[in-house]
């Protein structure tokens, strides 16, 4: 975890704080994150298959963002096209892994990527991994869920109460690391000073509804202390799942 204030050219200066924790269920985390404070590129990735499988999957995602993002970027094309090198690059890597180890086959992840330029950013995401945006008081969900429930909720089948207590709603429509094809979502944005993005894997967002998360950042606490607060919530909940969390504010 790490708390960090950095002013690149331009005048961009943002707060950072980023911490994963295990639950209070799972023998261990099969979460990974990253926090590149020089290249304003952040992660997190939730793995899948189980024991030490998902959590090999999960640092071959960070590992890959590291190798792809040596400097950093200050063009938005040449963003998307790293971000999609970085999950291409990820996704090979563990699949030959699985291959390799015949048991971990079936390992997988999430992949959620956040890459700040000085007056734009730019998010790569795949799975149930969330990025969100804070932003006059207002929370709002930048990706959009790769599940079989989200599905439903798309379809008005069920709501979003509803699609957080369903019993599949860890059920996964894309990971990377399970094809050889791999569908990526990009998206791209303008950042304001006062904005605070969310980058989370699922289990803070499957124990704390939004409106909660809401009411932690409004407070506009330091980010320190609004992250531990919100892991802490997804705890007290029942903490039923890895969290990891990481906060940025835009100054």
């Amino acid at each position: 975890m790490g708390l960090f204030s950095f002013l690149p050219k331009r005048g961009l200066r943002l707060e950072v704080f980023g911490m994963t924790h295990k639950g209070l269920v799972r023998p261990n985390n099969e979460d990974n994150y990253l926090v590149d404070k020089d290249k304003g590129v952040f992660a997190v990735s939730d793995g899948m298959g189980g024991a030490a499988s998902g959590e090999i999957a999960s640092k071959l995602f960070i590992e890959s963002v590291k190798k792809t993002f040596l400097r950093t970027i200050k063009n938005q094309e040449y963003a998307i096209k790293l971000i999609k090198k970085a999950f291409l690059m990820a996704n090979e890597a563990i699949l030959k892994y699985a291959t390799t180890n015949l048991e971990h086959h079936g390992m997988g992840c999430t992949g959620e990527l956040l890459v700040f330029l000085n007056k734009s950013y730019v998010i790569g995401h795949v799975g149930d991994s969330r990025t969100y945006l804070f932003r006059n008081k207002r929370l709002r969900q930048l990706t959009r869920d790769h599940t079989l429930v989200q599905d439903q909720v798309d379809k008005g089948l069920i709501n979003k109460d509803e699609a957080r207590m369903h019993p599949r709603r860890n059920v996964i429509t894309r990971a990377i690391g399970i094809s050889e094809s791999l569908a990526l979502d990009i998206l791209k944005g303008k950042h304001k000073n006062g904005d605070i993005f969310l980058i989370c894997s699922d289990g803070l967002t499957s124990m704390v509804s939004d409106e909660e998360i809401s009411k932690i950042l409004i407070t506009d606490q330091p980010i320190k202390v609004m992250v531990k607060a919100l892991v802490n919530q997804a705890n007290e909940a029942g903490g039923k799942d890895n969290i990891t969390v990481i906060l940025l504010k835009v100054f």
